[in-house]
């Protein structure tokens, strides 16, 4: 196998790790129910979003689809809430990649800012929006019947973005730093011979 390939297998192999860690740590927490509202997926898809938009997409949805099938609960809302989770994702992805292109790091506070923005507009689409179209409520006892849950859910994603996302950041980051110097070590075994 040439070097690329082997640094191609290494990159899908950490990227399915990655996954697994996430999906793990994500369906661990949720059966759980540490919160009221416990949604942990918004927390742990910020480091995934920090390693593009593949990951960004592909873990919410992911982890959506997964619970619900777990659960035995899939339906019309799993793909509301995986679709919406996807596309803030996919947003984060965006957000974090400018950032880091004018050399700003993306940390514990903006983990916490992102959390706090993808949870009002997360609650917003699946809450008055989505309701009001698929349960014929009128979007002003949507909007206000909404209000209590997104407060509980603001606090589970705040918690879970100052503790989780760090924490699975900083494993994220070792994952990649074992491939890099794996990729690394073959490349001089073989510069070698």
């Amino acid at each position: 196998m040439s070097g690329r390939g082997i640094r191609f297998g290494l990159a899908a192999a950490a990227r399915c790790a990655i996954l697994a860690l996430s999906l793990g740590v994500t369906t661990a927490l949720r059966w759980a129910r540490i919160f009221p509202s416990n949604d942990p997926i918004l927390a742990v898809m910020l480091p995934c979003a920090k390693r593009g938009r593949v990951a960004a997409v592909a873990f919410p949805v992911a982890a959506m689809v997964l619970f619900d099938v777990l659960s035995q609960r899939i339906g019309v809302w799993t793909a509301v809430t995986a679709g919406t989770y996807g596309i803030l994702g996919l947003t984060f992805a965006h957000v974090y990649r400018a950032l880091a292109n004018r050399g700003r790091n993306v940390g514990t506070g903006m983990f916490l800012v992102s959390g706090i923005a993808g949870v009002l507009v997360f609650d917003f689409v699946t809450g008055p929006v989505m309701s009001s179209l698929l349960f014929r409520m009128s979007f002003g006892q949507a909007f206000t019947g909404q209000i209590p849950f997104t407060l509980w859910h603001l606090a589970s994603v705040s918690a879970y973005a100052v503790v989780v996302s760090p924490a699975l950041d900083w494993a994220l980051r070792e994952i990649e730093r074992g491939r890099d110097w794996i990729v690394h070590r073959l490349a001089a075994a073989r510069a070698a011979s």
